[in-house]
């Protein structure tokens, strides 16, 4: 007969089944890793053009910021800013020159009643708009409401504001009975 005598402080365990387990566990967690380790590095070699695009353009703009910066230093010079203000002047002028008066000249026919007429026209340019100023006598309040009705139906005048409205004693020479200062946008196209 066979005792079995155990003399251990402790009984013996089997962690047979606990071991087994851990590698399972351990084994699925590498497999899990290795793949997003695979899926990683395909991330990064399919974003490769991308981030070389993206370099390319950073390089090109810090190239177009050195040469704004550049361009800025230039036309800070005090010589080339008078040349700047010289040639605006200039466009100034050549602007007032080109006015086409024929054209404002037939506009006014168009809407000017009977018993109305400009004694006075003066355009500027402003802010890229033509801005008319318009001195105007009229031989009766019904023909001055008339050539204002008229002027702000016109497709060519706009914003029409009247300045002031005088109702002068009777001149000798003069049939007006009214004058009129008034200014509006004038459309060159």
């Amino acid at each position: 007969m066979k005792t079995r005598l155990n003399l251990a402080s402790t009984p013996l365990q089997n962690n047979r089944r606990f071991l087994a387990s851990s590698v399972l566990i351990g084994g699925f967690g590498i497999v899990a890793l290795a793949l997003l380790a695979m899926h990683a590095i395909q991330g990064w070699h399919s974003n490769e053009q991308l981030r070389k695009e993206t370099a390319a353009l950073e390089s090109r703009n810090s190239n177009l910021e050195r040469q704004q910066q550049e361009l800025a230093s230039f036309f800070q010079n005090p010589q080339i800013r008078e040349d700047i203000d010289r040639s605006a002047f200039l466009n100034g002028i050549i602007e007032q020159r080109s006015f086409p008066w024929t054209k404002i000249f037939m506009d006014l026919e168009e809407t000017l009643p009977a018993g109305v007429r400009v004694i006075s026209i003066a355009p500027s340019l402003q802010n890229g708009r033509v801005e008319v100023k318009l001195v105007v006598g009229a031989l009766s309040d019904e023909s001055e409401l008339k050539f204002l009705k008229a002027l702000q139906e016109s497709k060519v005048f706009s914003g029409v504001q009247v300045k002031q409205e005088n109702h002068p004693l009777q001149a000798p020479n003069s049939q007006d009975r009214v004058l009129l200062e008034l200014s509006a946008w004038y459309s060159t196209t």
